[in-house]
């Protein structure tokens, strides 16, 4: 199931051609719902804010801090965060993925960590981009599962360092349905947060392809809402505890 530097950056450049194409002539007023507060415009600058300060920190492997910056104008918007993109891409494909690096994620400083959080990050925006616009693009399931995977083993630990949500008590799994992928992640004796990859019985679980998985852990979408494609099995309420831990 696990791909592969070249992979990521492969897929990196696939997501961001999306992303290009769907801001070209964009209503960019449109509110993005999976991220409340923003509009298109919005989401489109942050993404190539995001990508800017990636390819700064992956090219010197040094801290770097994140900043905004002044955006673009509208007309301008589409070209500019092709450009921040493109030079990701360029930075990423340069390096040796087994090599030292710096970055802000509770996992070993290496420059894949980079490729793999870039088109994971992409692929969640572009569908909360797309989804805002009208019609989205069906993701790639092996790209889908290893975001459910990059997602417990990088965003919830980041995400309970902060303190602002519990670690449940109870137990998940979770289970594609439509590619390779499953997850049993818990509390363990010493109340720290547990991931294995296997089969195995949880206190709740949730089963469905790939992505619809995805964006429901992402908090994009609620497994109890029409066509939302994800079966929930066991303990509700164990299931939606892990389910609050969402994303951003």
């Amino acid at each position: 199931m696990a791909l592969s530097h070249a992979d990521h950056i492969a897929h990196l450049r696939a997501e961001v051609a999306l992303v290009t194409s769907a801001l070209l002539g964009a209503d960019l007023d449109a509110p993005v719902t999976s991220c409340p507060g923003w509009v298109a415009r919005d989401l489109a600058v942050h993404l190539g804010t995001v990508h800017g300060w990636a390819a700064q920190a992956a090219a010197t492997g040094a801290k770097v801090m994140f900043s905004p910056g002044e955006p673009p104008a509208d007309d301008e918007l589409a070209g500019w965060y092709a450009a921040r993109a493109e030079r990701l891409v360029e930075v990423l494909d340069g390096l040796d993925p087994e090599g030292p690096t710096w970055h802000i994620f509770p996992v070993e400083r290496l420059n894949r960590v980079w490729s793999r959080r870039q088109a994971q990050e992409t692929l969640v925006h572009r569908w909360d981009l797309e989804a805002a616009l009208g019609a989205t693009t069906p993701m790639k399931p092996e790209l889908a599962a290893d975001g459910i995977d990059e997602y417990f083993e990088l965003v919830v630990p980041r995400i309970l360092s902060r303190g602002t949500v519990n670690l449940p008590v109870a137990s998940l799994h979770v289970h594609c349905t439509d590619t390779a992928g499953e997850w049993l992640v818990r509390s363990g004796d010493d109340g720290a947060f547990v991931l294995t990859r296997e089969h195995a019985k949880g206190d709740a679980a949730l089963r469905g392809a790939a992505e619809n998985l995805l964006l429901a852990l992402w908090g994009r979408t609620a497994p109890s809402a029409p066509g939302a494609g994800v079966d929930v099995v066991g303990d509700q309420a164990a299931a939606d505890a892990w389910l609050a831990i969402g994303g951003n």
